[in-house]
């Protein structure tokens, strides 16, 4: 769905250029956006390269099973539901820790991997559980504490203090992510 609104407001402002007659204009949008769309994508891949390398060196180092430990206990009021010592419970951690630091597209894998086993426990297939709505409620609040890639931007275009917004960002996310598992723990239906 999301591709074909996209899909149609491109083409309806070639189409609008062209009735226009400011062709020219659009043609000097899409070669300027499409070269900084590269540009931004090539800055970020180092931001996501290093935050995934230091994920790894965390897993491997012992660090991420300590702050998983950390956060345990959360995760088991959040997901009642999943079993202890579920392998959804190390995506779910991976995921938020993830989210945390800012990582966006690189806290996606741990997502899919962390539904894909919140569904193994599904006894309805095709119907999302508790947990899964819960899981996807978080992550669509926002969890984040410091965001990489708007500092990123924020840097890129000539910002005095880039990282200025992550004092805002971190009580954002604190009262958006609050607000979410409340709206969804009101909304829980059922035991599945």
């Amino acid at each position: 769905m999301l591709n074909t609104i996209w899909f149609l407001m491109i083409f309806i402002g070639i189409v609008y250029g062209i009735m226009t007659g400011n062709i020219e204009a659009v043609n000097d949008v899409i070669l300027r956006e499409a070269g900084e769309g590269v540009t931004f994508t090539i800055g970020l891949i180092g931001i996501i390269s290093l935050w995934l390398g230091v994920m790894s060196v965390a897993e491997k180092s012992g660090l991420m099973n300590s702050i998983s430990n950390l956060f345990r206990p959360v995760v088991r009021i959040l997901f009642p539901q999943i079993p202890r010592a579920h392998p959804a419970e190390r995506w779910i951690l991976m995921n938020f820790i993830a989210n945390m630091f800012g990582m966006g597209s690189g806290a996606t894998a741990f997502g899919l991997k962390a539904m894909k086993e919140l569904d193994s426990l599904n006894p309805h297939k095709g119907r999302a559980t508790n947990s899964m709505a819960m899981f996807l409620i978080i992550n669509m609040s926002a969890l984040q504490l410091i965001p990489l890639t708007i500092i990123k931007i924020r840097y890129d275009y000539g910002s005095n203090n880039p990282t200025g917004i992550v004092g805002p960002t971190i009580l954002a996310t604190t009262l958006s992510t609050m607000i979410a598992v409340i709206i969804g723990k009101i909304f829980e239906g059922g035991k599945s």
